[in-house]
């Protein structure tokens, strides 16, 4: 699970604007993901231990 998480937080981080339509200079957007994904894996590290 924690693989289809990381393939999917790099092809939206890297192709998100291309393939979804978002503006590429708005660097909010990947700002939230990137966010999202390191909150999450904190959220399951805690949830984990």
């Amino acid at each position: 699970m924690g693989g289809l998480a990381l393939a999917m937080f790099i092809a939206l981080f890297g192709f998100g604007d291309k393939w979804l339509g978002w503006p590429e200079s708005d660097s909010h957007i990947q700002l939230g993901l990137f966010l999202a994904f390191i909150l999450g894996i904190i959220c399951g590290y805690r949830t984990a231990s």
